[in-house]
């Protein structure tokens, strides 16, 4: 097994109880931010989704860089959750590593082809052009032109009339593109259609659309995590807040917006995942939120599996930080006694009959040789400690490890000077 596949399968495992940790804060964050402005809780759900993606992105490039003792100290803890798991069968996850980055592998490109083929999808509806809606579509690109003259925005912003979809989408890559239901475009009165669009405008104020597409790529590299769902949910339920909100105050009537959400409600539509349309959310409480804001109560029967949520996640951390300790053990450096030749009396200590113990402190490099040492209790003369020092020395040495690999570590050793 490769380096990188080994270090991907630790990275997707641990994002496991990563995940739920981020999960856990993230829905303590915006409990505690209910009735604050919906940018704030849209930041603090952008930046948990950010945090879902850079954590064990951090983590991988520093198992692949040696950063820390991250494969041998995750593979104990493997080892470990496995004996737990089947008792004493010497059973290795790491041995299923591979199985499980070729099983995440083929499902990331999976929702890959599904999310380009969808890009191709709207990339395609944007280019063509319906003679049957020739008309409709200069008329209403004018509209929404002017609406973005209002909001200041100075790029230029397309608009097709497509049939097969049933709500607004606002989507694109670098230029975007409002694609306007043909349906809509018959049936709803011309002021609450402007009203939608508004809605639209303002998510391309805001470069929603973009940032959309980046909720997309996570999603897709993430998909196995719930938690990662409903971050991102939560993410476009606050945006289409703050899109009714900034098309409110442009509009200055939020009864017409309103209104306009009440008319889209009684069609049937589908949600496209690569789109950031007016259907996001709840449309009842969006209109409720419109025409009558209210505080909202603190529901703590819903709090309680949070709760719960949280004590599981301290309690997956506390086990994983237990399982690394036990699974790294550290082994000091120690010297070849049978290398070490033996140290020569001074004869001047001889002739004082001198004698005592020398306690000397060696660093023994990575690769087994002597790099430093110190005096760390003398035997009271000076000559028996240097001699002791400097027959020490031409000792070989077996370096120190942790977690199987040779480290550099100090070690003790003491010489008794006697005479017979």
């Amino acid at each position: 097994m490769s380096a990188f596949i080994f270090a991907l399968g630790l990275t997707l495992m641990h994002f496991l109880w990563q995940g739920l940790l981020l999960g856990c804060a993230t829905a303590i964050a915006l409990t505690l931010l209910r009735n604050s402005r919906a940018e704030y809780r849209y930041l603090v759900a952008c930046s948990a989704l950010l945090a879902c993606l850079c954590w064990p992105a951090v983590e991988l490039y520093q198992r692949l860089n040696g950063h820390a003792d991250g494969a041998a100290m995750s593979g104990g803890v493997l080892r470990l959750a496995a004996q737990s798991i089947v008792g004493s069968q010497p059973f290795d996850l790491r041995d299923s590593m591979r199985d499980i980055v070729g099983l995440w592998a083929l499902c990331a490109i999976v929702l890959s082809l599904r999310m380009i083929l969808g890009l191709l999808w709207i990339d395609r509806a944007a280019r063509q052009c319906d003679c049957d809606h020739r008309q409709d579509q200069l008329r209403w690109e004018a509209s929404l032109s002017r609406l973005a003259v209002r909001f200041g925005v100075d790029r230029d912003v397309r608009l097709r009339i497509v049939d097969t979809i049933a709500s607004p989408i606002t989507a694109g890559w670098w230029r975007p593109v409002v694609l306007l239901p043909a349906a809509l475009v018959a049936g709803m009165p011309p002021d609450l259609l402007e009203a939608l669009l508004a809605h639209e405008m303002a998510h391309i104020k805001r470069h929603d659309y973009l940032i959309n597409l980046l909720q997309n790529v996570i999603e897709t590299l993430l998909f196995y995590h719930p938690a990662v769902w409903w971050i991102s949910n939560r993410i476009r339920t606050e945006r289409e807040l703050m899109a009714d909100d900034l098309a409110a105050r442009q509009l200055g009537e939020p009864r017409r917006l309103a209104l306009a959400l009440s008319e889209l409600e009684r069609l049937q539509f589908s949600t496209h995942h690569l789109a950031q349309a007016a259907n996001g959310g709840n449309l009842m409480d969006r209109i409720q939120r419109l025409c009558r804001p209210a505080p909202q109560a603190l529901n703590w029967k819903a709090a309680l599996p949070m709760l719960g949520l949280a004590l599981a996640c301290m309690s997956i951390y506390a086990e994983a930080v237990a399982a690394d300790k036990v699974a790294v053990k550290k082994v000091h450096a120690v010297a070849d006694f049978d290398s070490c030749p033996k140290p020569a009396w001074p004869e001047g200590a001889i002739q004082r009959n001198e004698t005592g113990t020398v306690t000397l402190a060696f660093l023994i490099g990575a690769d087994g040789k002597l790099k430093q040492s110190k005096l760390k209790k003398s035997s009271g003369h000076p000559d028996l400690d240097e001699a002791a020092r400097t027959g020490i020395r031409k000792c070989s040495f077996k370096p120190g490890t942790s977690a199987g690999k040779p480290v550099e570590s100090w070690m003790q050793m003491q010489y008794v000077w006697t005479l017979e």
